[in-house]
């Protein structure tokens, strides 16, 4: 099941006080980046986060759950009404990722 443009547009409002937050569309579902990193992403109308260190201390009861088959387990986020809350989620995740790998240009 793909994820509805709504639910995208719904978290994407939340995260809105938030400058550096976009996403990219893979296959139905929406992969979620903060500053070029990515944090998560939104699969099956699930908002769902890598899971750092940060992450698991902010989120301790959260579920992990495959975003598909064969992918890593992310952590749920399961209340999605706290702005404040939300951003700060995203700050503290970004801070622990490792920066993106530059691509190379082939000649």
């Amino acid at each position: 099941m793909a994820s509805s443009k709504e639910y995208l547009m719904f978290l994407m409002d939340q995260l809105s006080g938030l400058e550096g937050v976009s996403y990219k569309t893979m296959m139905g579902e929406y992969i979620l980046y903060y500053e070029g990193k990515i944090i998560g992403g939104i699969y099956d109308d699930r908002f769902l986060v890598r899971p750092t260190q940060a992450a698991r201390r902010m989120l301790p009861d959260a579920l992990m759950e495959k975003p598909y088959d064969g992918a890593k387990e992310m952590l749920l986020v399961g209340e999605l009404d706290d702005r404040v809350f939300l951003s700060d989620l995203v700050r503290e995740i970004y801070e622990e990722l490792p920066e993106p790998k530059k691509r190379g240009i082939k000649s």
